[in-house]
């Protein structure tokens, strides 16, 4: 086993301490990452502090990891010592439902293994990016090219893709209106991702304070949905609206925001059920779906694609030591618009 320093919290509401966890030795697919940077996605702050189900205490959270790998078992071929790399949600899966044959290993029907909180298939807890190293067998590692730096690739692995997929499959593209409702670490990738797509880009955001940003990062137009007038300006505009709140809101009022045929995406997981009326669906052939993040092969296309257009997140970087507060300020709506941990600083 390889000991390797790291943070982890005790259990829902307990301060992140330094720990030593164990990665296991590596296999023949196996590659070893030094993990320079790790985003903080608000799944880590929902899992720490047990407000999605059962977690598996101590917990070191973090999927969205970038770094270097550093050593390779004797069969791997995808990647080799110095190149750069990421791991994202999942770090295995079944490999042999037809979701994860067909490239779609995050809708593995035995359900994958997810970075962090999960069993893998040794029988032990995973263990995610918060922390100087991580083993993962090479078909779900990620080659991150040489035109985004480290730091904001990170949180690529997580927010990136889960904005990239919806707006691939429902087609945002030249000739496409599409709105991005909320943002925050979620949408702001969602307003870049789709302007470089080609789309005509509006943010929904219930207040016009973030209105300079949401222009700045590319949108075409800013509406706040507190503005009741908003509503009834935008009926039947949008193609397709991806919706990165996790709140309740008037599901009837932003489908009739969609054009006929369009799409309403929800990448967001809120708490309470929604409540759809059924006329707002049928009266203009709409749709109401969901998405989580890509497969492997769909993440390397959005981070080819984020390459070639110089895409990647804004970020925040913190030391180790600062995790509680980052944690406190994301819940707050006070990151603009995502912390990276610096992973030099975790055992410090």
């Amino acid at each position: 086993m390889i000991p390797v320093h790291a943070r982890s919290t005790s259990g829902p509401g307990a301060p992140f301490e330094k720990r030593t966890i164990e990665r296991r030795d590596l296999g023949p697919r196996d590659v070893l990452i030094d993990v320079a940077y790790a985003g903080i996605c608000h799944s880590d702050i929902h899992t720490a502090r047990g407000e999605w189900g059962e977690t598996l205490f101590p917990l070191t959270p973090g999927h969205e990891i970038a770094g270097v790998v550093s050593a390779v078992g004797s069969e791997v071929t995808k990647l080799a010592v110095g190149d750069r790399a990421g791991i994202g949600c999942m770090v295995d899966s079944c490999r042999e439902c037809g979701p994860c044959r067909a490239g779609e290993e995050q809708y593995c029907v035995k359900g994958n293994i997810g970075t962090y909180n999960a069993i893998g298939k040794d029988g032990r807890p995973t263990e995610g990016g918060y922390s100087e190293k991580i083993v993962v067998d090479e078909d779900f590692a990620l080659r991150i090219p040489e035109g985004i730096s480290l730091d904001v690739a990170a949180p690529l692995l997580c927010a990136g893709i889960t904005l990239y997929s919806p707006l691939r499959r429902w087609g945002a593209g030249p000739g496409k209106k599409v709105a991005i409702v909320g943002l925050g670490g979620l949408g702001h990738m969602g307003v870049k991702l789709a302007k470089a797509m080609g789309a005509e880009v509006t943010v929904l955001s219930q207040s016009l304070k973030k209105q300079e940003d949401g222009l700045r990062l590319g949108a075409d137009h800013y509406y706040a949905t507190g503005d009741e007038g908003t509503f009834e300006t935008l009926a039947g505009s949008f193609d397709l609206i991806v919706s990165t709140v996790s709140a309740t809101v008037d599901m009837g009022a932003y489908l009739g925001l969609l054009t006929l045929d369009g799409a309403l995406v929800n990448v967001g997981a809120p708490e309470h059920p929604l409540s759809v009326p059924a006329f707002a669906l049928i009266g203009g052939r709409r749709s109401l779906a969901g998405s989580m993040i890509g497969g492997i092969r769909e993440t390397q296309e959005m981070l080819d694609f984020c390459a070639e257009r110089g895409i990647g997140a804004e970020v925040e970087v913190i030391a180790a030591d600062r995790i509680d507060e980052a944690y406190d300020r994301v819940v707050a709506s006070e990151v603009r618009y995502r912390f990276v941990i610096d992973a030099s600083t975790i055992a410090g």
